[in-house]
């Protein structure tokens, strides 16, 4: 027990939580999930399903968000390097709307723990990332719903994100300041703005 630090966010209900990595001349041993350590500091998430996904540099998946099954999430990088965001989509929160993001990768070791009742989303920042999240409900086919990644409302900071115009078509793209080009499933391109939702 105590063998990780958990940090309430500026949006109530959202956690970063950082276990304790053990290491030697061996390699290194880390306990990346504890029920009671999470239930002592307010996470009382039962956890029915846990997706994994591999992505390249510039795939941005996201925001999804479920309908009549929301879930709660537990999420972490196990090789690379991801933005991961959450947007409050709680009528009666104080922060209806606002969004919070943190960084997780294979070094820090960070975990993200979303509660029932936002968006999320991330970005992958590294040439490649193994993303992992444990959820508390089975996924639901045709259940999903979604926000525009970009939408100006919520106004998300994503790193790295610059806006180009196409020289050709005119057409505004988004990449990252390396140039590689933010890539959208079909799904993740038709999202609607948040205020339609």
């Amino acid at each position: 027990m105590g063998q990780i630090k958990v940090t309430k966010c500026e949006i109530e209900g959202l956690y970063v939580i950082e276990p304790t990595v053990i290491g030697d001349n061996r390699g290194s041993f880390t306990e990346v999930y504890n029920q009671k350590d999470l239930k002592e500091h307010g996470i009382d998430a039962v956890f029915v399903q846990e997706n994994q996904s591999m992505s390249i540099k510039g795939v941005l998946r996201g925001l999804h968000f479920q309908k009549e099954y929301p879930q709660a999430k537990l999420a972490r990088v196990l090789s690379g390097r991801v933005f991961d965001v959450a947007v409050d989509l709680r009528k009666n929160s104080k922060t209806y709307g606002k969004w919070f993001g943190v960084e997780l990768s294979e070094e820090n070791k960070k975990q993200f723990f979303v509660p029932e009742g936002f968006a999320h989303g991330l970005l992958v920042l590294s040439d490649t990332a193994v993303f992992c999240y444990k959820c508390t409900d089975f996924y639901h086919p045709g259940d999903e719903g979604g926000i525009s990644w970009n939408d100006e409302t919520v106004g998300i900071e994503w790193p790295n994100v610059v806006k180009t115009v196409d020289k050709v078509s005119g057409e505004l793209k988004y990449c990252l300041e390396d140039g590689t080009e933010i890539l959208l499933s079909e799904k993740d391109k038709k999202w609607k703005e948040f205020k339609e939702i």
